[in-house]
């Protein structure tokens, strides 16, 4: 481990919005915060965001600067690239952003039955290949998990520049009839963009520099606990622009 690698490491110990639970204490059991994020970590009955796959953790930070009256908790597993975003929100004195070091596979031992109203989904690795489909988290397995905590009408986004993850998600929906509130193929150009869906991370304004189109869904589980895989070609919807990366 790099000497600035683990100088982060250490100074992620020291952040009161950051919480690092250990492997034990989420395996196959509840996270003592479980149901009671809004007790005992923000302090206050604001609704729950989560950002799953945040990396530095610059979404988390922009959302809870625009919204002071949510809470948002950034969520991945990479330590490294978390300090930035909890090491930005101390510096700004931002008190409704939080990060949860974790595996997303364990994200049901963290968050009680309704305890979540929104999910955003930015720029996750679209997992190319059939051998890999149950490893997007936007796939049925996943979308399971987040039945466990999401509130009935909670809205699940997904931003990517990834047209394979994009259409797989469409497909997704319409297998399982989940309400779709929104659809962009593009959505700087066609206006699409709103505040929240403007805000840009650092992988974000790379894939537009490569005049990748950002693309945006936003949908609800519509009530279910259980979803079916959808017949899905992998083959017609590779990221063409992304093979050999």
């Amino acid at each position: 481990m790099g000497k600035d690698k683990y100088r982060r490491f250490q100074e992620n110990l020291t952040f009161t919005n950051m919480v690092q639970p250990g492997f034990d204490e989420v395996f196959g059991r509840e996270y003592w915060l479980r149901g009671r994020w809004n007790e005992d970590f923000f302090r206050n009955p604001n609704p729950i965001v989560l950002e799953l796959g945040c990396g530095r953790g610059e979404y988390t930070v922009a959302l809870a600067e625009r919204d002071p009256h949510r809470n948002f908790i950034g969520i991945d597993i990479k330590g490294a690239r978390m300090w930035r975003g909890a090491k930005t929100a101390t510096e700004r004195n931002i008190p409704n952003a939080g990060f949860l070091r974790t595996r997303i596979e364990f994200i049901g031992s963290c968050f009680a039955p309704g305890e979540v109203d929104e999910l955003w989904i930015t720029f996750p690795d679209p997992q190319p290949g059939k051998q890999r489909v149950k490893k997007r988290l936007t796939s049925p397995q996943f979308l399971g998990r987040y039945a466990g905590f999401l509130k009935p009408d909670g809205i699940v986004h997904l931003k990517t520049d990834s047209r394979h993850l994009h259409e797989y998600t469409k497909a997704v929906i319409e297998r399982n009839a989940l309400p779709l509130l929104a659809c962009g193929d593009d959505i700087y150009g066609t206006g699409m963009a709103d505040a929240a869906l403007s805000i840009k991370t650092a992988y974000e304004c790379r894939f537009l520099k490569q005049g990748l189109p950002i693309t945006y869904l936003g949908f609800t589980l519509g009530g279910r606990t259980l979803f079916d895989a959808p017949d899905f070609d992998e083959e017609d919807n590779l990221d063409v622009s992304r093979l050999g990366e």
